[in-house]
């Protein structure tokens, strides 16, 4: 496909995620293509990761792993890519069903809406059962503020690397573009951290997925700007900007903390800081100091609401340069 083509196809699987997320019926029946990427991780982190190989050769070991699944990836994308357009029209609409599956909106408004309702609806333990599906934080160090929190913030990383990044990806690249970056995003999210396992096995996939989402992290900030500026007015928007300048290198990521500085400063609070990951202490910078130091779940929909403004924004670009392109 074109570019042009490719912008019309993302166009259409903005607004196909955005009304009908992630069905449940299918994937109860079907594995998700992420479920098949994570079963060939597991399988070279299994086949390569040694714990008694040196640390160099694990390195060495994990390089060639992601390098081999993002082969894989790429063929499967100009597979996918060759064998929908021998169906023309009809090909278009099924490539758009692809592509929509690799998008977040509605599931990432509906997770973190689910927990400023079970705040509403079950007090505490509901709201931190309800964010503990999002976040890897232990759930009972947090109190409710930190619970909103925690939402907000994976509101804002997912955004960028679940919504902006695959769309980036595969406005450019087409379907082998965003098939790869989905199976490196998985490989980070599976071997990435740096825990005695991975730390060597999983350092190339943790600093390509950086290299990946670099674009899109900083695409994030204008979006959530605008949306900051539909939804919340000038002074929202011009706050988002400014904070996620001045804030958005605090982060330990030199990703996530550009959205969740921008939403930071949309919202007018406070976000990251310390925490709890496996009763370790993660001690980090608070983004956005000088905001309000007790987020609440009207914080959470207003975030939502800025997400979803966010997303209009980007289905609007999209089709802006799709006309452009014509």
């Amino acid at each position: 496909m074109t570019i042009d083509e490719n912008l019309l196809v993302l166009l259409l699987a903005l607004l196909l995620d955005r009304l009908m997320g992630d069905p449940q019926w299918l994937w109860s029946r079907l594995p998700h293509p992420v479920v098949l990427f994570g079963e060939a991780i597991s399988f070279a982190d299994r086949k390569f990761n040694n714990a008694s190989l040196k640390g160099s050769q694990c390195r060495m070991n994990g390089v060639a792993a992601i390098l081999a699944l993002l082969l894989v990836a790429v063929i499967a994308g100009i597979v996918f890519n060759r064998f929908f357009a021998l169906f023309g029209p009809i090909g278009i609409l099924l490539e758009t069903g692809l592509v929509a599956i690799f998008l977040a909106q509605k599931s990432l408004a509906d997770h973190v809406g689910a927990v400023a309702a079970a705040l509403r609806d079950e007090g505490l333990a509901g709201g931190r059962a309800a964010v503990s599906r999002i976040v890897g934080r232990d759930p009972e160090t947090l109190d409710e503020p930190a619970v909103c929190r925690a939402a907000i913030e994976s509101l804002a990383e997912n955004f960028s690397d679940g919504v902006v990044a695959p769309a980036l990806w595969y406005a450019v690249f087409g379907l082998p573009g965003l098939l790869a970056y989905k199976m490196l995003n998985t490989a980070d999210s599976m071997i990435g951290h740096k825990s005695e396992k991975y730390i060597d096995f999983g350092w190339a996939s943790a600093r390509l997925d950086d290299l990946a989402n670099w674009p899109a992290a900083r695409l994030s900030i204008l979006l959530i700007a605008a949306g900051a500026w539909l939804r919340r007015g000038t002074s929202a928007c011009r706050e988002a900007i400014r904070v996620a300048i001045r804030d958005g290198g605090l982060h330990r990521s030199p990703n996530s903390g550009r959205p969740e500085a921008a939403m930071a400063g949309a919202l007018n609070v406070q976000l990251a800081g310390p925490r709890i990951y496996g009763g370790v202490v993660v001690t980090e910078p608070m983004i956005n100091n000088p905001g309000r130091d007790l987020a609440t779940s009207r914080d959470v929909e207003d975030g939502i609401s800025v997400f979803h403004a966010s997303c209009t924004v980007l289905a609007g670009m999209t089709f802006g340069l799709f006309l452009c392109l014509l």
